[in-house]
């Protein structure tokens, strides 16, 4: 009797269930799709062959203070960067003195408490400090950015899609909306203190382009500071920033994956070995 009764229930779920997959494919199929602004003007990012990509790829250290030379000048005035410390850019070929002058040159000081007084202050930055926020807190942040909340960039490349590209794709993406989106959806046209930027999800964001012109920092090593080149440099210093160690763990991999094919190799042989004369019985 149980036995017919879960049966039963069992019987009865599994027909609400065809029952529902049925009437909502019959609607997706007989009921037209309203196209969005997004998906008909949405950019999928530009790809960019950098030099940490592939299995064998590697940091490019010159690349890489480049890129860092960008996000301080540029785009530290919004972005923080907190699970950053000046300390790490050891992994860019700066030595200890030259850490200790970008941690107390910083433009912005690490926040701390007066232990006399109790009352929130500021000291100079040292190596073990992560980066500091350019804003005390979220509600400074948005009062300063039209309510918008720049995001941390620590892990900006790991949170989006194809992260690297995204950033390059989205720092030179920045142009005039077309006449066809004025013209198609103009409700989706960019409101006052948006940008438009196809390879942004919803094509506006509050944010302007932070790279407008050639020549907007000056490299150290001389190389021509070109928009594409700015965007590309602190794009591959965003992807450091986000895995620091991902030379090493693929180093890592790579040597894990030999040692279990000559150990799987070690191991079959020992098993033909063994049992060789077993099977001839």
């Amino acid at each position: 009797m149980i036995r017919a009764i879960a049966t039963l229930v069992g019987v009865f779920f599994v027909g609400v269930l065809v029952y529902s997959f049925g009437t909502g494919l019959v609607t997706y199929l007989s009921e037209p799709h309203e196209e969005t602004a997004e998906h008909v003007f949405h950019k999928h990012p530009e790809h960019y062959d950098f030099a940490s990509d592939g299995m064998m790829g590697k940091f490019d250290t010159a690349q890489l203070q480049r890129g860092f030379k960008v996000y301080k000048e540029v785009c530290s005035a919004c972005h923080s960067m907190k699970y950053l410390s000046f300390r790490n850019f050891a992994d860019l070929g700066y030595n200890e003195d030259q850490i200790k002058a970008i941690a107390a040159d910083w433009a912005i000081q690490q926040p701390t408490v007066d232990p006399e007084t109790g009352e929130a202050t500021t000291r100079p930055n040292i190596p073990s400090d992560p980066l500091p926020s350019p804003f005390p807190n979220e509600v400074a942040a948005r009062a300063a950015n039209g309510n918008a909340l720049p995001p941390d960039l620590s892990l900006i490349t790991k949170a989006r899609h194809d992260g690297g590209n995204y950033v390059r794709s989205l720092l030179l993406g920045y142009q005039d909306p077309p006449a066809e989106l004025a013209e198609q959806f103009p409700d989706a046209m960019p409101g006052p203190g948006l940008n438009y930027n196809p390879y942004f999800a919803n094509l506006n964001l509050a944010m302007a382009a932070p790279i407008a012109i050639d020549d907007q920092v000056t490299y150290d090593d001389g190389t021509k500071a070109t928009k594409e080149q700015m965007a590309t440099d602190v794009a591959a210093f965003l992807i450091w920033a986000a895995e620091p160690k991902l030379v090493e763990r693929r180093q890592t991999g790579l040597a894990v994956l030999i040692f279990l094919l000559i150990a799987t190799g070690l191991a079959y042989m020992s098993y033909r070995s063994i049992w060789a004369d077993k099977k001839k019985h």
